[in-house]
């Protein structure tokens, strides 16, 4: 991929540092979105649990979008359908294997271990160009598989990884899809937001069937929206990490390559940390169930620590 132009590549830069930060943020939002609905539905489902939390984001998101710019939804181009649904396929696949694995694992965990990605970004590229990505790249992975253990407290006698973590690490794969989606040339010239709101329509329906399909009766669907603490929990999430993220992501993300992007994508675990240590016990003040302040531990320094430092290195010493 060509270098941007000089003038864009700043701004898109500290955009996407923006995008980090609501995305750090999304995960004691999300947490938060998903203990108050076990208060309010006990005895639900996992499954169901995560598409509740989900769905309303998107069609929220969406709805926001068909006022801001009506006309242009109108108006769209196959091409932008594609690629909307592509970035909608990625990205509900892998916030349902993510929003799921939250469940069991903490929010600040969760964080770092998706941030695989920016790991396979680079060695993906390398692979399908029939290439040695160098020893950089070796070193990076043996890094990322160090603070992948330790972060999930790896049980070495058994070589097993929790539920939580291993759906994480798993989400990871579909958010690389996404970001190398987004970057393909043959989209350069579809227009930004009736493409975003493609993408919105598609991942709300995918979320609201799983949602019926998963659910003990159609009603348990409102059932949430009638606790304060969740609906303003979900408009948080809703405009700041769906629409703003989303929207932020989807315009400058292009500017710079897949592989930059990944480097500061990695600043959104060190926010989801920062968020998580003060964060929860306000919003289980609001919404009435327990979830505590996390603790900066040395499991989560540690590991969190080798990943960054992976992902600063490969990005810093990329394959050709």
């Amino acid at each position: 991929m060509s270098a941007p132009p000089h003038s864009q590549r700043p701004k898109a830069l500290a955009l996407l540092v923006v995008a980090s930060v609501f995305w750090g943020l999304s995960f004691p939002l999300i947490k938060s979105i998903m203990l108050t609905q076990a208060r309010l539905l006990p005895g639900s489902g996992a499954w169901f649990i995560t598409a509740e939390a989900l769905w309303p984001r998107f069609a929220l998101a969406l709805l926001l979008v068909a006022v801001l710019n009506f006309r242009a939804l109108l108006t769209l181009t196959r091409s932008e359908w594609r690629q909307g649904l592509g970035l909608a396929l990625f990205s509900a696949t892998g916030l349902l294997f993510q929003i799921d694995g939250l469940q069991r694992t903490a929010a600040s965990t969760s964080a770092f271990l998706t941030q695989l990605y920016a790991i396979l970004i680079p060695v993906w590229l390398a692979l399908r160009q029939r290439r040695n990505p160098g020893a950089s790249v070796w070193l990076s992975v043996g890094l990322v598989l160090a603070g992948v253990a330790v972060l999930a407290r790896l049980d070495w006698r058994d070589l097993r990884l929790g539920r939580g973590e291993a759906e994480t690490l798993f989400s990871s794969v579909f958010f690389m899809g996404q970001i190398l989606w987004l970057e393909r040339k043959e989209f350069a010239s579809n227009r930004m937001l009736p493409m975003t709101a493609a993408m919105f329509a598609v991942a709300a329906a995918i979320f609201l069937g799983l949602a019926l399909v998963t659910a003990g009766r159609p009603a348990e669907l409102l059932v949430p929206w009638g606790s304060g603490a969740w609906v303003g929990f979900t408009l948080a999430l809703t405009l700041a990490c769906t629409l703003g993220a989303f929207l932020i992501m989807n315009t400058w993300q292009p500017k710079i390559t897949a592989t930059e992007a990944g480097l500061i994508y990695c600043i959104e675990p060190v926010f989801a940390s920062l968020f998580v240590l003060f964060l929860p016990a306000w919003l289980a003040k609001w919404g009435g169930f327990v979830y505590p302040n996390e603790v900066a531990g040395a499991n989560l320094l540690l590991g969190g620590g080798l990943i960054t430092a992976a992902n600063v290195l490969i990005q810093l010493k990329p394959p050709q």
